[in-house]
């Protein structure tokens, strides 16, 4: 699960860095951020609720 949170934001980090490199293309940038703000939350909720279960 840790590996997929992971590539997941890697992926929107690159689509972000294309979205404000390509001036047209800024409304890919502001989705590429709003996506790796919300993986990073999913992720971290779904850890804390692992390690939770697993005491």
């Amino acid at each position: 699960m840790l590996i997929l949170v992971i590539v997941l934001v890697v992926l929107w980090v690159i689509l972000a860095i294309v979205g404000f490199a390509i001036k047209g293309l800024l409304w890919l940038g502001i989705i590429g951020i709003v996506l790796v703000i919300a993986t990073l939350i999913i992720g971290f909720v779904r850890r804390a609720a692992n390690s939770g279960k697993a005491k």
